[in-house]
């Protein structure tokens, strides 16, 4: 007999045997492993099989975590006149399992792959630990320690706050045991979270245009990366008349962003999936894991009753002041659509938004959008008119694009889009209003409305 994908042979007991159990208790099919046989299947057997067995159960008992108790069973048997040990392990339902000293990391958690036990890649750990764990995040702890979190300080000190050294604590990014939890995780600078934002040609999807995936990387940044990307999506269907106009936009603006926030603050991260987007011809769909949050009914939803599913998340979101204040979302979104807009279902929360066909004047004030991000084309009816403006620079030309792509945009979002900082562009919104293209309707939450009459 030779090794298989479920059977391993060692001479003798040595240190490698926890790694061998742990790669069959993270397999789908488990394994048997026998000892006291060499690699070419020559019995050679044990001096003292009884000891050797104590010593067996004591290792895995001590060594392996979660326990591996109840899955193996070790068997005294007697081969060419020989005593030999078969451990019986079987495939585990709390994978993935790892050794107790190195925790759950590529050095701590093996698999078995054909006839070998290979070290665990870093990416199925956090899928196998997101898919047995179903508490709180705040309660799951990361699978990964080697956290860091510059990302969110940076955000944080764009906001006015200083995080201190003792930050994970005061942010409830740490479990019981003071280990990093999965909020944690999802705020890191690395991890393997990620988000797709998908474009359909028609009102199916059948034929997919584009799939952009953001993520592996700190919530917040996510966040935002998705906002500005649905944001250039939110253009203009246009027709021109000669008296009528519209603010220029397929989805309502406020409404979105409220949107897409929702969907990653209440998101159930706990099962590993995540929000998702997508954009048809008529329509966006946004759609988040986990129903409505225990105890709340769907009238006390829609009146914006606060029960938040991720309390850590939203406190982060609330001091970043991308959410305004505990359930205002919901009413916001409320402001523009209607609650048929909403569908609910036992694991999912799917908010859909029609697109709007929008009229603009022909020549005039243009308060909506249709433009793309750095180094994308721009199409349509303003995008064009911005392209052949004189009197803008390059430069002034991508910022007024990336206004006329969402009205509410903000200094810090137009500096992360195009790769400059917010010193520079105060500079350009400051020459692009002295040239008479941009004006600013309302304070801080009002919007930019785009004059290209003076083209």
């Amino acid at each position: 007999m030779t090794e298989t994908n479920r059977i391993e042979y060692k001479r003798e007991l040595s240190d490698g045997l926890e790694k061998e159990v742990i790669a069959f208790l993270n397999y789908r099919e488990g394994g048997i492993i026998y000892i006291g046989i060499d690699k070419e299947g020559n019995t050679y057997g044990l001096a003292d099989a009884d000891g050797d067995q104590l010593k067996i159960k004591d290792r895995l008992k001590n060594n392996i975590r979660p326990s591996a108790l109840g899955l193996f069973d070790i068997v005294s048997e007697e081969r060419d006149g020989k005593n030999i040990l078969k451990i019986i392990v079987a495939s585990g339902p709390e994978k993935p399992y790892h050794l107790k000293k190195y925790g759950m990391s590529e050095k701590g958690c093996f698999i078995r792959l054909g006839s070998a036990a290979e070290p665990m890649p870093q990416k199925m750990i956090d899928e196998l630990f997101a898919k047995r764990t179903r508490n709180s995040i705040s309660k799951i702890k990361a699978g990964r320690q080697d956290l860091s979190f510059s990302q969110l300080k940076i955000y944080y000190e764009e906001s006015g706050h200083t995080l201190g050294k003792a930050f994970a604590k005061n942010l409830e990014l740490l479990a019981e045991d003071g280990a990093f939890n999965y909020a944690g995780y999802l705020l890191a600078d690395k991890n393997n979270t990620s988000i797709k934002v998908a474009k359909y040609s028609g009102k199916t999807r059948i034929d997919l245009i584009e799939s952009n995936e953001y993520g592996h990387e700190c919530l917040v940044k996510a966040t935002k990366q998705v906002i500005d990307k649905i944001a250039v999506e939110n253009r203009t269907n246009t027709k021109i008349a000669a008296k009528e106009r519209q603010q220029a936009n397929l989805w309502n603006p406020i409404a979105l962003r409220e949107a897409i926030i929702n969907a990653f603050v209440h998101n159930d991260y706990t099962n590993e999936i995540t929000p998702k987007f997508e954009i048809f011809a008529d329509r966006i769909e946004i759609t988040s894991a986990g129903g409505l949050p225990e105890g709340l009914s769907k009238q006390e939803f829609f009146e914006g009753f606060s029960v938040p599913r991720n309390k850590e998340l939203m406190r982060i979101f609330k001091d970043l002041e991308l959410v305004e204040q505990l359930g205002s979302g919901i009413p916001r979104i409320l402001e523009h659509y209607g609650k048929e807009s909403f569908g609910f279902s036992d694991n999912f929360l799917r908010m859909t938004f029609a697109a709007k066909e929008t009229t603009v004047e022909e020549g005039g004030q243009i308060g909506g959008v249709m433009g793309g991000q750095k180094g994308g084309a721009i199409g349509g009816v303003i995008g064009g008119v911005i392209d052949t403006t004189e009197a803008l620079t390059k430069r002034q030309k991508e910022v007024l694009k990336l206004i006329a792509t969402n009205p509410s945009i903000t200094y810090n979002e137009i500096a992360e889009a195009l790769g400059i900082n917010e010193s520079a562009v105060g500079k350009h919104i400051t020459a692009i209003k002295n040239k008479g293209f941009l004006t600013r309707q309302g304070d801080t939450r009002g919007y930019w409305q785009i004059n290209l009459d003076k083209n």
